[in-house]
């Protein structure tokens, strides 16, 4: 008889898992408590997948002998509790993605700032070098998807700390952390530690041969890499002091490849802001250590554009910069947006607060921010959080509004600045249904 495999959620990652489940013979049911995207909908009758939206039929899914639970869901749902004292497996997508990706190698990574523009660099600095990688995770396809649908001898999966919360097997060849800072918390239960060991899970299973990069100038990270017991090889990167994985001394970054060194000028890097040297220099030593020619990950450096939504440049218009880092759903996202801002910067912030810490860029705002324009239902904590530094505010209710408010503080030769810190759902779908607004709210100006 097939094993039963039953997905809770139906967007990409659900999908992608049904489908892969699907092909490796399984009897799949895909259970969604919202309602599901039209496309999906389409494609799982084509595979002839079983769903239902709206809700969860417990007694299907308790039926099941596998379970693959979306990322959203949080373990303490009674659903899940249910499920685990029935004792039914559940799993992530990027495990089920695993267990068959056959003898293909993997990259992860992780971390609580800069993963998705490392992932994005480290693929394009493999694609560069001559490798056949797929760029999969929370950026494009799911893991699972890939997988099912054009497998890839090379997969750069970029993973949450709540992907990894659900992994039993996944072993990445080459594992990234590049920094922990405080985020959902209300996922923890407001224990950073338990997060900070959510992270660690990217190297649990590495042996050996292995590599596992991270950020030596990481204090958590620092802390805690002595408390886990890794077993991969450990390579570093810094900005204070020569490493044996990559550094950077006097603007030149130096990766060692093997024995030898490849060194490149920060300035030529077309990623810019501190934050984005760690970015790149991690970035880098994974393509070292899947042997990319130096010269190939020199190229790709000084040839890579940035991702939509990070830090995207929108327009210039009567000398105003609009930038658009509309990904910025977390505190750190937007310290490390305004350390990178040159010019006077009006600020757009606002959205739903995951227990956010303004404090943390009290000084940059008060070193850089003119005025701040609050995009959210609720903007009293980030008026109460920066009323001591006599700033202006004003708060709006659509993007439309917040770009106007914004346009109105500038003047020539400042930035407005879309780093939000907070997450989009109280006005928005996403955080890319908020930069797209944002955006067109500009050209319309």
């Amino acid at each position: 008889m097939k094993k039963r495999l039953v997905i809770l959620g139906g967007s990409e990652s659900g999908v992608g898992a049904a489908l892969l489940g699907s092909k490796q013979g399984y009897d799949v049911w895909v259970s969604d408590g919202g309602s599901l995207k039209e496309i999906y909908r389409n494609e799982l009758a084509a595979a002839g997948i079983g769903w239902e939206e709206g809700g969860h039929t417990e007694e299907t899914v308790l039926n099941a002998d596998l379970v693959v639970k979306s990322p959203g869901i949080p373990d303490k749902a009674p659903l899940i509790k249910k499920i685990r004292s029935s004792n039914i497996p559940v799993i992530s997508e990027i495990e089920l993605a695993y267990r068959y990706k056959g003898d293909s190698r993997i990259v992860a990574i992780t971390g609580s700032n800069g993963k998705t523009t490392t992932t994005a660099l480290t693929h394009f600095i493999l694609t560069t070098g001559g490798i056949d990688a797929a760029l999969v995770g929370n950026i494009g396809f799911s893991f699972a998807r890939q997988v099912a649908v054009d497998p890839k001898p090379v997969y750069v999966v970029e993973v949450s700390s709540f992907q990894l919360d659900d992994i039993e097997s996944f072993r990445p060849d080459v594992a990234i952390l590049t920094n922990i800072t405080e985020d959902h918390l209300d996922r923890y239960d407001y224990k950073f530690e338990n997060y900070i060991r959510s992270k660690f899970r990217i190297a649990m299973n590495q042996q050996p041969g292995d590599a596992f990069i991270y950020n030596a100038d990481d204090e958590v990270t620092m802390q805690y890499i002595n408390k886990v017991n890794i077993h991969s090889n450990h390579i570093l990167i810094s900005m204070r002091k020569e490493t044996n994985g990559a550094f950077i001394k006097d603007g030149d970054m130096y990766v060692r490849t093997g024995e030898d060194f490849t060194a490149m000028s920060v300035y030529d890097f077309t990623l810019k802001g501190k934050h984005n040297q760690y970015n790149t220099m991690a970035a880098c030593v994974a393509g070292a250590t899947m042997d990319i020619r130096k010269e190939k990950i020199r190229e790709a450096v000084q040839t890579f554009q940035n991702l939509e939504h990070r830090m995207e440049f929108v327009a210039t218009i009567r000398g105003v910069e609009f930038i658009n880092d509309s990904k910025a759903t977390n505190v750190n996202s937007t310290w490390y947006a305004l350390e990178s801002m040159t010019k006077p910067t009006v600020l757009i912030l606002g959205g739903v607060d995951k227990g956010n810490d303004y404090s943390l860029i009290a000084e940059l705002v008060q070193e850089k921010v003119k005025a701040i324009v609050c995009l959210g239902t609720d903007n009293l904590k980030i008026h109460e959080a920066f009323a001591s530094l006599n700033i202006p505010m004003a708060d709006a209710a659509t993007a439309a509004d917040a770009v106007q408010a914004a346009f109105h503080f500038a003047e020539k030769g400042n930035t407005v600045l879309l780093s939000p810190a907070c997450a989009s759902f109280d006005l928005f779908k996403n955080y890319e249904d908020r930069g797209n607004q944002f955006k067109q709210a500009v050209k319309d100006l």
